[in-house]
């Protein structure tokens, strides 16, 4: 049964509801752009044997699009819900069951501990580079200390982004900043199937992350930033700080109906709290310190607690030396290696002081004046 939306003390409301501004989104493609686009993928000679077929399955894709049936398979979300008639994806009920069932299991003082290793490096030996990065081998060395403590090391490879066929990360669309109510948890923007917005990893990705009770980051620097594939699932993250559990709350996505939602005074849960993290930055110039602060700065704001300052590492592997050896300077970094060994242990430690009750937030029970 899904939980009832948060309603706590209203906030200061206007005098009137606030405008829903329009006039920004382009106009629909006309049915000649729309076969150009729907094209595309099957530019290959092979498929002009197909031509027939695909017409007629362009045919199908058109009406869908014209008429926005973003999510053509529905059920009643039935008893729970504010609405229990509306029609809700029958993706997203099935994501939010799994998401259900493992905080459930992460609740439980007999599910075996667990920590998800995120790789955010874009780069593998299965894709145009041709080799595997560092970041991989260093979660690796993660995954092998986590291991011997008895620790479930789950790896979540965002590389697969790049190597595999049909998977994706979509962009977040904003929502959150339309009104919080409006950002549903798990994420409802997608599959949207009328815009070919399908194979979104992310309800994979949010039940990982809620069935973990330790989580650490490992991205390289890209141009004073956290890697592409990490940024896009830490944008479509945003759902699970002060998301709303219930759709039919706001009967989709009706902007007046969140709008009014949040000024009556809205709760903004965090649906990651509790759970402990490290952070493991590396670079070869410039920018690791700001993007390990970042990342920090984001987990701490998600309600995650911090495994100490040897858990939160940011470093230089072969500094302004040239990439073709990079890995080469990883394996004479003893130092470093130990250093990322020991953000695992760190992880590993909190992990059973927080599952023993021994470790929390010291903040916690302090009610924020300004929630958001």
């Amino acid at each position: 049964m899904a939980p009832s939306t948060p309603r706590p003390t209203p906030t200061t409301a206007t005098s009137k509801a606030p405008q829903v501004r329009k006039g920004q989104a382009p106009d629909t493609l006309k049915r000649e752009q729309f076969h150009e686009r729907f094209m595309q993928p099957f530019l290959d000679p092979a498929f002009e044997a197909e031509k027939e077929a695909l017409q007629r399955i362009e045919l199908v894709a058109w009406e869908a699009y014209q008429e926005g049936r973003k999510a053509p398979v529905t059920r009643k979300a039935g008893p729970g819900y504010a609405d229990p008639d509306y029609d809700l994806s029958v993706d997203w009920l099935e994501a939010k069951a799994r998401i259900d069932a493992a905080q459930a299991a992460w609740r439980s003082p007999q599910t075996r501990s667990r920590v998800l290793l995120v790789n955010g490096s874009p780069r593998n030996d299965g894709t145009c580079p041709g080799e595997v990065s560092k970041t991989w081998r260093l979660v690796q060395l993660a995954r092998e200390v986590l291991e011997g403590c008895g620790i479930e090391a789950d790896v979540l490879d965002l590389s697969l982004l790049t190597s595999e066929y049909g998977r994706h990360i979509h962009p977040c669309k904003g929502c959150v900043s339309t009104a919080m109510p409006l950002c549903h948890w798990p994420c409802s923007c997608y599959p949207n199937h009328s815009m070919r917005q399908t194979g979104d990893w992310m309800n994979e990705i949010y039940e990982r992350w809620v069935a973990a009770h330790g989580v650490i980051l490992f991205t390289p620097t890209h141009w004073y930033q956290a890697a592409s594939p990490l940024k896009l699932m830490i944008d479509r993250l945003v759902c699970a700080d002060g998301g709303n559990p219930d759709p039919t709350s706001t009967h989709g996505k009706k902007p007046e109906e969140a709008k009014a939602l949040e000024l009556e005074g809205w709760g903004y849960p965090k649906h990651l709290n509790g759970r402990v993290y490290g952070v493991v930055v590396h670079g070869d110039v410039a920018g690791v310190e700001s993007v390990r602060r970042n990342l920090s700065d984001w987990l701490d704001w998600m309600g995650l607690i911090d495994a100490g300052p040897q858990a939160r590492l940011d470093r230089y592997i072969g500094y302004y030396e040239p990439y073709a050896t990079s890995h080469d300077a990883l394996d004479a970094d003893e130092d470093v290696q130990e250093e990322v060994r020991n953000v695992a242990r760190a992880v590993a430690l909190a992990v059973g002081e927080m599952r023993t009750g021994k470790l929390q937030s010291p903040d916690r029970g302090l009610k924020p004046p300004r929630p958001k």
